[in-house]
Protein backbone atom coordinates (compact mmCIF):
# COMPACT_ATOMS: atom_id res chain seq x y z
CA UNK A 1 0.00 0.00 0.00
CA UNK A 2 3.20 2.42 0.91
CA UNK A 3 4.60 1.47 -2.68
CA UNK A 4 1.19 2.51 -4.63
CA UNK A 5 0.35 5.42 -2.35
CA UNK A 6 4.10 6.42 -3.73
CA UNK A 7 3.42 5.64 -7.54
CA UNK A 8 0.60 7.53 -6.80
CA UNK A 9 1.95 10.90 -5.29
CA UNK A 10 4.75 10.57 -7.99
CA UNK A 11 2.63 10.31 -10.82
CA UNK A 12 0.40 13.02 -9.63
CA UNK A 13 3.87 15.25 -9.50
CA UNK A 14 4.75 14.80 -12.64
CA UNK A 15 1.42 15.72 -13.92
CA UNK A 16 1.17 18.79 -12.12
CA UNK A 17 4.72 19.90 -13.65
CA UNK A 18 3.60 19.09 -16.90
CA UNK A 19 0.65 21.11 -16.50
CA UNK A 20 2.24 23.92 -15.27
CA UNK A 21 4.89 23.79 -17.83
CA UNK A 22 2.19 23.52 -20.75
CA UNK A 23 0.62 26.58 -19.21
CA UNK A 24 3.31 28.79 -19.60
CA UNK A 25 4.03 29.20 -15.46
CA UNK A 26 7.87 28.02 -15.94
CA UNK A 27 8.44 28.87 -19.46
CA UNK A 28 11.05 31.12 -19.58
CA UNK A 29 9.98 34.53 -20.97
CA UNK A 30 10.63 35.97 -23.93
CA UNK A 31 12.50 39.83 -23.79
CA UNK A 32 10.43 42.44 -25.53
CA UNK A 33 11.99 43.38 -29.13
CA UNK A 34 14.86 46.55 -28.36
CA UNK A 35 13.27 49.83 -29.67
CA UNK A 36 13.65 50.55 -32.75
CA UNK A 37 16.37 53.13 -33.43
CA UNK A 38 15.79 56.83 -34.21
CA UNK A 39 15.99 58.77 -37.43
CA UNK A 40 18.30 61.17 -36.45
CA UNK A 41 18.05 64.51 -38.78
CA UNK A 42 20.78 65.64 -40.74
CA UNK A 43 21.63 69.17 -39.40
CA UNK A 44 22.55 70.91 -42.78
CA UNK A 45 19.73 69.48 -44.10
CA UNK A 46 17.89 72.06 -46.83
CA UNK A 47 14.78 73.90 -45.75
CA UNK A 48 13.20 75.81 -48.51
CA UNK A 49 9.54 77.46 -47.36
CA UNK A 50 6.97 79.15 -49.54
CA UNK A 51 6.87 82.66 -47.05
CA UNK A 52 4.90 85.84 -47.67
CA UNK A 53 7.33 88.61 -47.76
CA UNK A 54 5.94 92.16 -48.23
CA UNK A 55 4.16 93.18 -51.25
CA UNK A 56 6.34 90.38 -53.02
CA UNK A 57 3.40 87.33 -52.84
CA UNK A 58 4.63 83.72 -51.98
CA UNK A 59 8.54 83.97 -52.20
CA UNK A 60 10.68 80.82 -51.65
CA UNK A 61 13.40 81.64 -48.11
CA UNK A 62 15.57 79.47 -47.19
CA UNK A 63 16.12 77.44 -43.27
CA UNK A 64 16.51 80.93 -41.80
CA UNK A 65 13.90 82.33 -43.50
CA UNK A 66 15.88 84.78 -45.70
CA UNK A 67 14.35 85.60 -48.94
CA UNK A 68 16.02 83.23 -52.06
CA UNK A 69 16.95 85.49 -55.51
CA UNK A 70 17.26 84.46 -59.06
CA UNK A 71 19.31 86.14 -61.66
CA UNK A 72 18.51 87.29 -65.37
CA UNK A 73 22.44 86.43 -66.41
CA UNK A 74 21.95 82.93 -65.40
CA UNK A 75 20.22 80.24 -67.53
CA UNK A 76 17.23 77.68 -66.71
CA UNK A 77 17.44 75.59 -69.82
CA UNK A 78 20.05 74.44 -69.33
CA UNK A 79 20.45 75.47 -65.42
CA UNK A 80 23.28 77.54 -65.20
CA UNK A 81 24.95 79.72 -62.70
CA UNK A 82 27.24 82.75 -63.99
CA UNK A 83 27.17 84.79 -60.81
CA UNK A 84 30.87 83.99 -59.48
CA UNK A 85 33.76 85.70 -58.32
CA UNK A 86 32.50 89.21 -56.10
CA UNK A 87 28.94 88.47 -57.79
CA UNK A 88 28.62 85.63 -55.66
CA UNK A 89 30.48 87.67 -52.68
CA UNK A 90 26.95 90.33 -53.18
CA UNK A 91 24.90 87.49 -54.07
CA UNK A 92 25.89 83.83 -51.97
CA UNK A 93 24.69 81.13 -53.83
CA UNK A 94 22.17 78.83 -51.85
CA UNK A 95 24.28 75.70 -51.48
CA UNK A 96 22.80 72.15 -51.37
CA UNK A 97 24.43 71.29 -48.03
CA UNK A 98 23.09 67.60 -47.89
CA UNK A 99 21.46 65.14 -49.84
CA UNK A 100 17.72 65.84 -48.47
CA UNK A 101 15.51 69.16 -48.43
CA UNK A 102 12.27 69.59 -46.39
CA UNK A 103 10.26 71.60 -48.77
CA UNK A 104 7.09 73.78 -47.53
CA UNK A 105 5.11 74.83 -50.50
CA UNK A 106 7.33 74.03 -53.29
CA UNK A 107 6.81 71.30 -55.42
CA UNK A 108 9.41 69.04 -55.11
CA UNK A 109 9.29 68.37 -58.70
CA UNK A 110 10.89 72.20 -58.89
CA UNK A 111 13.63 71.88 -56.67
CA UNK A 112 17.01 70.41 -58.22
CA UNK A 113 20.51 71.58 -57.78
CA UNK A 114 23.69 72.32 -60.51
CA UNK A 115 27.15 72.01 -59.90
CA UNK A 116 29.10 75.33 -60.10
CA UNK A 117 32.37 75.78 -61.52
CA UNK A 118 34.03 75.90 -58.01
CA UNK A 119 32.92 72.58 -57.21
CA UNK A 120 29.48 73.03 -54.95
CA UNK A 121 26.07 71.86 -55.55
CA UNK A 122 23.98 74.96 -55.90
CA UNK A 123 19.97 74.92 -55.64
CA UNK A 124 17.77 75.93 -58.12
CA UNK A 125 14.16 76.05 -58.50
CA UNK A 126 12.98 75.62 -62.16
CA UNK A 127 16.09 75.50 -63.40
CA UNK A 128 17.07 78.79 -62.27
CA UNK A 129 19.79 78.88 -59.24
CA UNK A 130 18.88 80.64 -56.29
CA UNK A 131 20.55 83.06 -54.38
CA UNK A 132 20.64 85.04 -50.92
CA UNK A 133 21.25 88.78 -51.01
CA UNK A 134 24.31 89.94 -48.89
CA UNK A 135 22.13 93.09 -47.65
CA UNK A 136 19.20 91.26 -46.45
CA UNK A 137 20.03 91.61 -42.56
CA UNK A 138 16.56 89.62 -41.36
CA UNK A 139 13.89 87.01 -42.16
CA UNK A 140 11.14 88.86 -44.70
CA UNK A 141 14.05 90.90 -46.21
CA UNK A 142 14.04 91.21 -50.02
CA UNK A 143 16.14 94.11 -50.45
CA UNK A 144 17.90 92.83 -53.55
CA UNK A 145 14.26 92.58 -55.29
CA UNK A 146 14.41 94.42 -59.21
CA UNK A 147 18.47 95.08 -58.60
CA UNK A 148 20.43 96.05 -61.30
CA UNK A 149 16.93 94.96 -63.08
CA UNK A 150 18.07 91.72 -63.22
CA UNK A 151 17.59 90.62 -59.38
CA UNK A 152 14.61 89.34 -58.06
CA UNK A 153 12.99 86.95 -55.32
CA UNK A 154 11.76 83.52 -56.44
CA UNK A 155 8.54 82.42 -56.19
CA UNK A 156 7.86 78.53 -55.49
CA UNK A 157 7.09 78.33 -59.25
CA UNK A 158 10.81 79.28 -60.30
CA UNK A 159 9.66 83.07 -61.25
CA UNK A 160 10.53 86.51 -60.70
CA UNK A 161 7.99 87.93 -57.69
CA UNK A 162 6.56 90.70 -58.46
CA UNK A 163 6.48 94.30 -56.23
CA UNK A 164 8.67 96.97 -54.44
CA UNK A 165 11.54 95.26 -52.37
CA UNK A 166 10.63 94.27 -48.73
CA UNK A 167 12.12 94.88 -45.28
CA UNK A 168 10.71 92.64 -42.69
CA UNK A 169 7.31 91.03 -42.06
CA UNK A 170 7.76 87.69 -43.55
CA UNK A 171 5.18 84.59 -42.34
CA UNK A 172 5.32 81.00 -43.72
CA UNK A 173 2.28 80.77 -46.35
CA UNK A 174 1.74 77.46 -44.96
CA UNK A 175 2.39 77.85 -41.19
CA UNK A 176 -1.19 75.97 -40.67
CA UNK A 177 0.79 72.78 -41.62
CA UNK A 178 2.05 70.26 -39.71
CA UNK A 179 3.39 68.16 -41.73
CA UNK A 180 6.30 69.11 -44.58
CA UNK A 181 7.87 66.25 -47.10
CA UNK A 182 11.52 65.59 -46.82
CA UNK A 183 13.12 63.99 -50.07
CA UNK A 184 16.13 63.07 -50.79
CA UNK A 185 18.55 64.13 -53.57
CA UNK A 186 18.46 62.17 -57.02
CA UNK A 187 22.25 62.13 -58.42
CA UNK A 188 21.07 60.75 -61.39
CA UNK A 189 18.64 63.45 -62.08
CA UNK A 190 20.81 66.01 -60.70
CA UNK A 191 17.78 67.08 -58.28
CA UNK A 192 16.13 66.79 -55.32
CA UNK A 193 13.07 64.96 -55.64
CA UNK A 194 12.24 61.64 -56.98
Amino acid sequence: MNRTRALVLATSAAFGLTTVAACGGTAPQQAAPPPAPQQQTDPNQVKLTATTVGQLGQVVTDASGMTLYRYDGDSANPPASNCDGPCSQMWPPALATSSTATLDGIDQSAVGVILRKDGTKQITINGWAVYRFIKDAAPGDAKGQGAQQKWYAVTPQGKKAAGAPATGGGAPASSAKKETPTTSIDPGAGGYGY
